[in-house]
């Protein structure tokens, strides 16, 4: 199904944590120019190599960041929730594709309008450049899940992230007496090339976990997590408790040595 856009409404960006520091005017700006487009899961967003002429925030959904390789293996390399802005400001082609990994929509700004906004706009530059700070942040930790040798460790490392970046996505992460319950927002495959492993050995790292008491699995991709403490170990609990953004979560499961 081809892509829909409709005119942005007024407040689109309202709940958007990126830009919930900027001026009301600044706002009011980014409002008028916003476009909000509707894709499919599997739908492209953004080509490899293609110099898009939109600035976009995600406004719902999950889209994927990915490379193809030159023997022809696909590679994620990141997820962009909601909030997460993409696209490059001043600058050349698209390093990675983007594509739906489920039904999105995101809120896309004529580049040359953002720009000029952007050049007028001190509190807007200094939104676009927190935004890039916290990516940059987001593939470091990133780094410190995918070293794990072991995939069990990956998969626990990555359902810790979740807990934190994902906290605000109430149809993500739910918290009830037994404990957080994740719905995995991408698929298996998705999630084997996110990992760097097959999907077999997810299965497999998923139903050890679960063996052990850490975590239920509800559904295939829906897991409650019972023992942070324990998921914490098996995801090596002196590397994961140097992401700054898992430090909260973790400071009251802090596991006896």
């Amino acid at each position: 199904m081809a892509r829909k856009t409709r005119e942005g409404p007024r407040l689109a960006l309202a709940g958007q944590k990126v830009f919930s520091q900027i001026r009301p005017e600044t706002r009011d700006a980014l409002d008028a120019m916003c476009r909000v487009k509707s894709y499919r899961a599997s739908q492209t967003v953004v080509h490899a190599q293609e110099k898009s002429n939109f600035i976009c925030c995600v406004l719902s959904g999950i889209l994927r960041i990915q490379k193809t390789l030159v023997d022809g293996r696909e590679h994620i390399v990141g997820l962009l929730v909601e909030g997460d802005v993409f696209g490059r400001v001043f600058d050349g082609a698209a390093e990675f594709s983007i594509e739906a990994a489920t039904d999105a929509e995101i809120c896309a700004f004529p580049r040359a309008q953002f720009e000029a906004l952007l050049t007028q706009s001190p509190d807007l530059e200094r939104a676009v450049l927190l935004n890039i700070t916290n990516e940059l942040d987001r593939a470091r930790e990133w780094l410190i899940i995918v070293s794990n040798q072991k995939i069990v460790g990956r998969i626990a490392g990555f359902l810790l992230l979740m807990c934190s970046r994902f906290h605000n996505i109430d149809h993500i992460l739910q918290l009830s007496p037994e404990g957080i319950e994740v719905n995995i927002p991408i698929s298996r495959a998705d999630l084997a090339h996110l990992l760097g492993t097959r999907p077999e050995s997810i299965s497999r790292s998923l139903h050890s976990l679960s063996d052990q008491g850490v975590i239920d699995i509800l559904e295939p991709n829906r897991i409650l997590i019972r023992d942070t403490k324990a998921l914490a170990l098996a995801a090596d609990v002196d590397e994961i408790e140097a992401i700054a953004t898992l430090q909260d979560l973790l400071k009251n499961h802090r596991p006896e040595r």
